[in-house]
């Protein structure tokens, strides 16, 4: 069976530095008939497990540790036994929410998840958070890239654990050099590309975004 990319969108709030904001996330599903791994559990387990059908659920990812991306991971994870994974620089925001659960597992740089026959390559990519990453599917054109990257620009970086020439170095290094046609799955909002991004950089240097 050939694998395919699903796409869900959940609400709910994100919540930090004293602020709460209503937010809709994106919620995605890599996969194929049988088995699946989720990207970003975000606000909505049951929403999530009923796009998931009877799939074996093989891992919940989580691109960041920001709470409106790992809200639902737990009841998740406690429903399909699917473990959670985190990149280990992110605990810190992880206990903000999940302080009596912790993850099953670290992400960690050039990792490979694999899933209906799909490759997903973690890339430390921090900046929006300390252990932000993205995961890279080659097989299917696509990077997935939680609050990294997206159609206009970097990620946030105005708020605790975040650091804006960070997010810049993260995005040059590691996704303006992948191909351009690879298409990029965000957390937030619509997708875009690599190619459409890369020449605009510059511009978001000088003004700061």
């Amino acid at each position: 069976m050939t694998a395919r990319i699903e796409h869900l969108v959940t609400s709910g709030t994100f919540s930090l530095d004293g602020g709460t904001w209503d937010v809709d996330n994106n919620v995605w599903i890599v996969g194929d008939d049988s088995e699946a791994v989720v990207i970003d559990a975000a606000h909505d387990a049951d929403a999530i497990a009923e796009a998931l059908g009877g799939r074996t659920l093989r891992a919940i990812v989580c691109t960041h540790a920001h709470d409106d991306h790992i809200d639902a991971a737990p009841a998740l994870a406690e429903r399909t036994g699917a473990p959670i994974l985190l990149h280990p620089d992110d605990l810190p925001l992880w206990k903000q929410t999940h302080p009596d659960r912790a993850p099953d597992g670290e992400l960690a740089d050039g990792q490979v998840l694999t899933v209906a026959g799909v490759e997903l390559t973690v890339l430390h990519t921090p900046g929006h958070a300390p252990g932000a990453v993205c995961l890279y599917a080659p097989g299917l054109a696509a990077l997935f890239s939680g609050d990294t990257l997206f159609a206009g620009g970097p990620g946030a970086t105005g708020r605790s654990y975040s650091d804006f020439p960070t997010i810049v170095d993260s995005i040059r290094a590691r996704l303006l050099t992948l191909p351009g046609d690879t298409v990029v799955h965000t957390g937030h909002g619509g997708t875009t590309t690599v190619g459409a991004e890369a020449p605009h950089i510059q511009e978001w240097i000088d003004r700061g975004f």
